[in-house]
């Protein structure tokens, strides 16, 4: 499934991997998120509920990624690496922004993110 990512005049789009945490999350979609900076490497945001156990959880991640944080509960789009790990219980990775992760920098606090399937 590819998804559209809407933060102000940024538009980016991605691609959603194949497992039950994200066709759950697909489920909630279209979704607008406010969506907070953390250690100026990712924008995240609480979404209204957890969702379905199923991916396999990670403690590392790459620039563009979108992954799930079941503590939050919580979505993250890293758009910068800072060499650290993620905390236990790790995250589900639910896809990758296909180019210009980078461009979420520019908004140094929060910022509104509405999220939508485009097919």
């Amino acid at each position: 499934m590819r998804i559209r990512l809407t933060a102000g005049e940024t538009v980016l789009t991605a691609t959603l991997d194949d497992n039950a945490t994200t066709r759950d999350f697909a489920s909630l979609l279209p979704l607008t998120l406010q969506m907070d900076d953390l250690l100026t490497r990712e924008k995240y945001g609480h979404l209204p509920r957890s969702l379905t156990a199923g991916g396999k959880p990670q403690f590392g991640y790459e620039i563009g990624n979108i992954a799930y944080w079941s503590s939050g509960p919580d979505i993250a789009v890293f758009y910068d690496h800072d060499g650290q790990s993620i905390p236990d219980p790790g995250i589900v990775i639910l896809g990758h922004i296909d180019s210009g992760a980078d461009a979420l920098k520019k908004y140094d606090g929060a910022v509104d993110v509405t999220i939508e399937a485009i097919d």
